[in-house]
């Protein structure tokens, strides 16, 4: 952490109240003074597996804290990632899966998938700091929507005799979501 700016404690006993606090499995390591930039370099670390994928990152902005949380016990679930309002996620990975291998041979199993940037592992305290879709189609409709390409009005006769079918949100009513994550599937 020191090599992406953290100031120690002790050089800093009485620094400005600009920094942020980094805390690490609940004890105070030091400050940083652009914490922005630290979680987007350590969501990158962890997104090519230099960072254990494990490692929880949260950032508390209200009481300027950033907590990483190393240790073991704390249940953790796989997420699709959505950058630029699309899934990292293509076919040649659900090919690669299920054929066990990639085009060039090498290995391709389910650890490979957050190796290469495409799920994240999430505990219960990282989640409540992303934007989380059900689907991939509410990733798609929110892209359009962003470009105005997509109508407001969208129902469909079937959805309002269906009983069981998933109601979704008017457009109309709410602003066009910016999306960070997807769940691989909605019952999860």
């Amino acid at each position: 952490l020191e090599e992406w700016g953290l100031e120690s404690l002790e050089e800093n006993a009485h620094s400005s109240t600009l920094t942020t606090k980094v805390f690490v499995n609940g004890v105070w390591m030091g400050v940083h003074r652009d914490p922005t930039n630290l979680i987007e370099t350590l969501k990158k670390l962890r997104r090519k597996d230099d960072v254990h994928p494990e490692v929880s990152i949260v950032r508390d902005i209200r009481e300027r804290e950033l907590r990483l949380y190393t240790d073991p016990g704390r249940v953790c679930r796989p997420l699709f990632i959505v950058e630029d309002q699309q899934l990292v996620l293509q076919k040649k990975h659900v090919r690669w899966l299920t054929q066990g291998t990639t085009d060039d041979g090498d290995d391709f199993k389910w650890q490979h998938l957050a190796k290469s940037g495409v799920i994240e592992l999430l505990d219960a305290e990282e989640e409540e700091t992303v934007m989380i879709c059900m689907t991939p189609e509410d990733v798609e409709t929110a892209r359009l929507h962003g470009r105005g390409m997509l109508a407001s009005s969208d129902k469909t006769p079937a959805a309002e005799f269906d009983p069981a079918v998933r109601i979704k949100p008017s457009l109309e009513n709410s602003a066009p979501h910016v999306w960070t994550h997807c769940e691989i599937h909605p019952s999860m």
